[in-house]
């Protein structure tokens, strides 16, 4: 009898501990990044009070917490509370959070001001307009976004993304060309497989989400660190893995492949997270959305913290990742996106980045932070035409080679001093090489001067170039009183290619009138180095090959930004924002012409014939933002964003047209739930769903007359951006239900995400179809089911 009640006592702690999970993270000063030794940590909404303190490093772990959704009050004295809701605990893996504290403005008052650790604010303290916080749970939560950050910024406020086959960031009518892409503080080259040089998206992403910790997405007057880009700022950071225990994960998906990730301690209080994965299409031999051909992809990611020393703490971060693909013409369909029938195309892609990141402190409110890295770019496209086709004259010649390298070093140094309470000051330096090796050769549109009847193959960029980008920065935090604050600071940018050195000023400033309200604005002048396609493409002079826009000037833009904050209830915001950017110095066409390199980024290459530009052309970008958010709380949230927006061009003809990116407005509407099930009511069932609705972009008329009598494509150049596609409209419809495990340390997780329900068929483009002498209208993907498992332990 003893031995069955002792039986029966061991399995209900069992499982009261296999119901349970773990809360730890690092509470951390705002202003100067340094641990807050001693700061309090409760459980809320618990029968018994729980709580613990940081250690020396700012460090805490709250254990036996229930599963479920569970808030926590982090408070300091002399700091401003804060509060962080709706943390899902599970038996899978530890939750780990970093939170930071605001010092009071006043440290000899009473008052205390509560704070919501919600993700309208962003990371970076300087940002006080156009920024917001997007972290991991969000990338995975909502619907159609196929674990893709890029599309994941589709649904904010300000971002077309009309484009179910590339996860472009077209940011307020800029190209996306004009974004700015940083992992770990330093900038990179495009993180997508199926990238092309100078591009900023692709079909898939080769971040892993499961690496990510939140990070900032910033559309507008970024802060002074921030430089060479004119329309946003992408600033990822990547998590550390668990410091106390190992935790595994694997993971299948349609879109994200298979994938396994490991994590655990490092030493003294350091930690290593890997993760790996590749493309189920390409195990299974399915083809992929939009095209009958396999893709094949993978990438692999670390990041390796070994802990504070006397020196300060040192990590050791890498992300890698190939891709390739093959279209050969017998096996392609005749609506394929990306391929023809009488051609066979091979396309491979390489993207890597690795670095090492230093942070020493300099007492208890200043740093010194420091990252050297290195990334690499590769593209290569191969196209092999068939020239009377299954016939007896039937001939195969190269009919297009691109290839595409590029590699750069970057050096970036940072020192942030926190002054006193009332003021932080930060400047750095970034110095960023480059070395371009690109080649292309084709026959597109050229004329047959050797007399063999085909068009010639001819060289039209061929170079081994390098340049250097130097940006200095300088900015502070003024805290003008307990409701104003001035972020100001200063940027600058100077190219060894042509020698130009800019001065760029920023400046927001924030008001809270009270707990509800607050007021912003925000200025600030932004240049950008032209993309290297265009500034080392050749041009023919006397049989010599030169390059014509290398001396180009920068791209200018100036952001002008007016914002309201309004908190309408519990967990309930509202966010307006109007801006208006105006552009200038935009490399033209010499004689009239429609052509602007702020057009470049509407397809997937870049022009072969913009020689010889001059710094002439102009642009606006003007709208209106509304974002109505309901955090996740009761088991629910709500999004609703919405852009009304105009972006015109002016080429060195002098007549202002729309832009290719010009959709005029976006709205987005989301909205999710969860119930718990099962007997424990530890399960959740969980739907989620997003609606997306944008005008359509303009183009550019065929002619096609002149198309039939050249053999491909030709536009009414006159006409450009004139006519305008109809609307996008898609409906994602996404159900799962997250486990938990009654005697592990485990958790489960089945989706499957029903991506445009309703079959819309959306345009894709409509192009001249050489092989019909016809325009053919080519659609975007139609009803496309995604599916998901993960398995935590």
């Amino acid at each position: 009898m003893k031995k069955t009640i002792l039986a029966l006592a061991l399995m209900i702690s069992s499982l009261a501990f296999a119901q349970t999970g773990v809360i730890k993270g690092v509470v951390l000063d705002k202003q100067s990044e340094n641990p807050l030794e001693g700061a309090t940590i409760e459980l809320l909404n618990v029968d018994v009070a729980t709580g613990v303190i940081t250690d020396l490093d700012g460090r805490f772990t709250l254990k036996d917490v229930p599963i479920g959704r569970q808030s926590i009050r982090i408070s300091y004295l002399g700091y401003e509370n804060s509060y962080v809701p709706n943390i899902e605990v599970t038996t899978g893996k530890d939750v780990q959070l970093n939170i930071t504290l605001t010092e009071s403005f006043n440290t000899l008052t009473e008052v205390v001001v509560t704070s919501n650790s919600n993700l309208d604010k962003p990371k970076n303290k300087m940002a006080t307009v156009s920024a917001r916080q997007f972290g991991i749970e969000e990338v995975g939560r909502f619907s159609g976004g196929r674990g893709d950050i890029g599309r994941l910024a589709a649904n904010f406020a300000g971002v077309s993304a009309p484009d179910d086959s590339r996860n472009d960031i077209i940011i307020r009518g800029n190209s996306p060309t004009g974004l700015l892409w940083r992992i770990e503080g330093i900038p990179v080259p495009n993180p997508n497989h199926y990238s092309s040089a100078g591009t900023t998206g692709g079909p898939v992403s080769a971040l892993n989400p499961n690496m990510l910790k939140n990070s900032d997405f910033i559309t507008s007057a970024f802060p002074a660190e921030y430089g060479n880009a004119i329309g946003g700022v992408f600033d990822i950071g990547l998590r550390n893995g668990n410091t106390d225990d190992y935790e595994f994960a694997a993971q299948v998906g349609a879109f994200s492949g298979v994938e396994a990730t490991a994590e655990g301690p490092l030493g003294d209080k350091g930690s290593f997270l890997v993760a790996g994965r590749y493309s189920l299409v390409g195990l299974i031999g399915s083809a992929g959305a939009g095209t009958s051909a396999n893709p094949n992809y993978g990438d692999f990611s670390f990041n390796l913290n070994f802990g504070k020393g006397k020196l300060g703490s040192l990590s050791l971060f890498g992300i890698g990742g190939t891709s390739d693909i093959e279209f050969l013409g017998d096996n392609i369909e005749a609506d394929d996106l990306f391929a023809a029938e009488d051609e066979d195309a091979y396309v491979e892609s390489g993207f890597g980045v690795i670095g090492v990141k230093h942070t020493i402190p300099f007492g208890k409110k200043s740093y010194l932070r420091t990252v050297a890295g290195f990334s690499t770019s590769s593209s290569k496209y191969t196209a092999d035409r068939y020239f009377e086709k299954d016939t007896p004259q039937e001939t195969l010649l190269l009919y297009t080679k691109d290839d595409e390298k590029e590699n750069r070093f970057t050096f970036s140094t940072l020192f942030n001093s926190k002054i006193n309470n009332k003021i932080t000051f930060r400047t750095g330096l970034q110095y960023e090489n480059l070395a371009l090796d690109y080649s292309n050769q084709d026959r597109e549109e050229q004329a047959d001067l050797d007399g063999d009847g085909f068009s010639d193959l001819v060289t039209l960029i061929e170079m081994d170039e390098s340049l250097a980008l130097y940006q200095p920065f300088a900015q502070g935090q003024f805290r003008l009183s307990k409701k104003l604050t001035l972020n100001a600071g200063v940027h600058g940018l100077y190219s060894d290619l042509n020698k130009q050195f800019v001065m760029e000023p920023r400046a927001g400033l924030s008001f809270e009138a009270n707990d509800k309200h607050r007021f912003s604005l925000g200025y600030g002048l932004h240049s950008q180095n032209n993309p290297t396609p265009i500034l080392f493409l050749n041009e023919e002079i006397n049989g010599t090959p030169v390059q014509s826009n290398r001396d180009l000037e920068f791209v200018r833009s100036a952001h002008y930004v007016f914002g309201y904050d309004v908190k309408l209830g519990d967990k309930w915001r509202a966010k307006l924002e109007a801006y208006y950017q105006d552009i200038d110095n935009v490399p033209v066409d010499r004689f009239a012409s429609s052509y602007s390199t702020l057009t470049e980024g509407a397809d997937f290459g870049f022009s072969t014939d913009a020689i010889d530009l001059v710094n002439n052309g102009t642009a606006f970008n003007q709208g209106v933002e509304l974002t109505l958010e309901k955090f996740f709380s009761q088991d629910y949230y709500v999004l609703l964003t919405s852009s009304f927006y105009q972006s015109k061009y002016t080429g060195s003809d002098g007549i202002e047209r729309n832009s290719p990116f010009n959709n005029g407005q976006v709205v987005n509407l989301l909205g999710g739930k969860e119930w718990a099930v099962g007997k424990s009511k530890k399960n959740k069932f969980f739907a989620d769903t997003r609606i997306t609705y944008s005008g359509g972009r303009y183009y550019t008329p065929i002619d096609l007359e002149a198309s039939r009598n050249m053999g491909y494509e030709v536009l009414f150049d006159d006409l450009a951006y004139s006519q305008q596609y109809d609307s996008y409209f898609r409906w994602d419809v996404k159900l799962g239900l997250k486990i938990n495990s009654k005697s592990k340390k485990q958790s489960h997780q089945f989706y499957v995400d029903m991506q445009n329900v309703t079959n819309k068929n959306n345009i894709f483009s409509r192009r001249y179809n050489r092989l019909t002498n016809n325009i053919d209208r080519e659609d975007q993907i139609g009803f496309f089911p995604d599916f998901g498992y993960r398995f935590q332990f």
